[in-house]
């Protein structure tokens, strides 16, 4: 079958070994797949992987129990092993044996199908369209915040980075926090939040003033904490959502004097992304910049690297 692999270089196969459903797993045609910021960390030496890439996706199940057989899914993206400290604590998502599709330990879906656990997937409703769909789990990522955080409407949120994940997270948050503003690099980006009556601000011109009661790293960058520091108030909330391969030296010092709160933020709930998706309360299919045939996938990688472009998908059927 035809694969998107990464060991020394990246590369569309077309003699790639066909994924067989295991116990308690299904194999699954890609419908289509999203590039997101953690593919392109990877090709940079992020968690070391090699394999076959991607991680979000939408698909139709062609091979497993009767009672999925044809069914239009998404799927959650860490495999548990649903014994651990970390799954019978209710902590399922850190599972200490987990592997992640296309990122850790298991293939991905950038590929013409993908076998993946039975308990990780989720019927997509008939009103969320294939390209809805494929925003379910970076949607999903951005509602994780509002389960870690108790977001006020009183509160001052500023959300730095307009790219994939900060575009997603703003259009969340912008139903709780009207006080809200997204910074980014690039004006056709922050245009595309501005049409969601989202307040924005170009990264030049921003002026931080340690005001902010919450600041959502999104930049992708090391650079992207070091700027939260200076955007947050004291005894306020920095949530981090930046991943990248390799790291800087920062100066954390601020986070101790000023008694910052740090949080993590990774995975998130996938019925409720597709629900918000279903009900139409986010809209991300504005967000789509380009799209390719799965056999062009090394220049759609390399033209989601582009700072014009937002979201690139592989039509892999």
């Amino acid at each position: 079958m035809r694969a998107v692999t990464f060991t020394d270089r990246l590369e569309v196969r077309t003699d790639y070994p066909e994924p067989r459903a295991g116990a308690g797993e299904v194999v699954v045609e890609v419908i289509t797949a999203g590039i997101c910021s953690t593919d392109l960390e990877i090709l940079r030496g992020y968690m070391g992987f090699t394999g076959v890439l991607g991680h979000e996706f939408v698909g139709r199940v062609a091979d497993g129990p009767h009672r999925w057989a044809g069914k239009r899914v998404v799927a959650e993206i860490n495999c548990v092993c649903g014994r651990c400290d970390m799954c019978t604590g209710g902590l399922a998502t850190h599972c200490r044996r987990r592997t992640v599709l296309g990122i850790s330990g298991r293939d991905g879906v950038f590929a013409d199908r993908v076998s993946v656990p039975v308990r990780n997937l989720h019927e997509v409703p008939q009103a969320v369209s294939d390209d809805e769909a494929v925003f379910a789990e970076p949607l999903a990522a951005a509602l994780q915040l509002t389960r870690q955080i108790r977001f006020d409407i009183a509160q001052t949120v500023v959300v730095l980075g307009d790219g994939r994940l900060g575009q997603l997270v703003a259009r969340v948050l912008r139903h709780t926090c009207p006080t809200l503003t997204l910074v980014g690099r690039h004006p056709a980006k922050l245009e595309l939040a501005e049409r969601q009556h989202i307040q924005t601000a170009l990264a030049d011109d921003f002026v931080p003033r340690q005001a902010a009661d919450v600041v959502v790293d999104a930049t992708g960058s090391a650079e992207g904490l070091a700027l939260a520091m200076r955007t947050v108030r004291p005894r306020g909330t920095i949530a981090l959502k930046s991943t990248f391969a390799g790291g800087a030296a920062i100066d954390l010092s601020p986070l101790v004097i000023g008694e910052i709160t740090v949080i993590g933020s990774r995975c998130g709930p996938i019925p409720d992304a597709l629900m918000a998706l279903a009900a139409g309360d986010v809209d991300v299919t504005n967000l789509i910049s380009r799209r390719f045939p799965l056999t062009d996938a090394v220049e759609a990688m390399a033209a989601a690297r582009r700072g014009d472009v937002v979201k690139v998908l592989l039509d892999v059927r």
